[in-house]
């Protein structure tokens, strides 16, 4: 067999860590899927940014939220609790956001998720994290989970937001505001 796949879940089932089975349209696995695809989208974004600091950041991030995955994956289970989101880590985004919001003016209106191909794969991110964000609080209902995670995806998609704004800015692309 393959180490791509073990058609495993060719029912509609995929097992968390304490080896329960759940259906694929259970809000864990939604959750689940969604830290993934947010995942691979700041991958993208990596592509694209170049600010040296933001890609650290970045990958720092990517690794936190395959930490996060493993956290959701476990789940109502005793087994495996190495994952844990750190007040730190949450503390650590906000400062970002500080450091950037220093080095633009005040945002004071809505603004388009456009700039940009560094900044609108970022803003295409932050949706992402707003999407993972309402699938693990529907989860977190359901489910025993550490309540810092949904604090540090609240965050990161923040900070996905201000690195976007700040790109454009850094850049000199101006902001388009949505036209009610």
């Amino acid at each position: 067999m393959s180490n791509f796949y073990t058609g495993k879940g060719d029912n509609g089932s995929s097992s968390i860590m304490n080896g329960a089975k759940l259906g694929k349209s259970d809000i864990l696995m939604e959750a689940i899927g969604d830290l993934d695809e947010l995942n691979s989208s700041i991958g993208v974004s990596l592509f694209y940014v170049r600010d040296e600091q933001m890609r650290r950041e970045l990958r720092l991030i990517q690794n936190e939220l395959f930490s996060l995955g493993a956290i959701l994956a476990a789940a109502d289970s005793k087994e495996f609790n190495k994952a844990r989101v750190e007040k730190r880590q949450i503390e650590r985004l906000e400062a970002q956001i500080e450091e950037m919001a220093q080095k633009m003016p005040a945002l004071n209106k809505f603004v388009l998720p456009a700039g940009s191909e560094e900044s609108s794969h970022l803003h295409f991110s932050r949706s992402v994290a707003r999407r993972a964000e309402r699938h693990v609080a529907g989860a977190a209902q359901k489910y025993q989970m550490q309540p810092e995670v949904l604090a540090y995806l609240n965050r990161l998609s923040s900070y996905l937001f201000a690195a976007a704004i700040y790109l454009n800015h850094k850049n000199g692309i101006e902001e388009n505001n949505p036209i009610y």
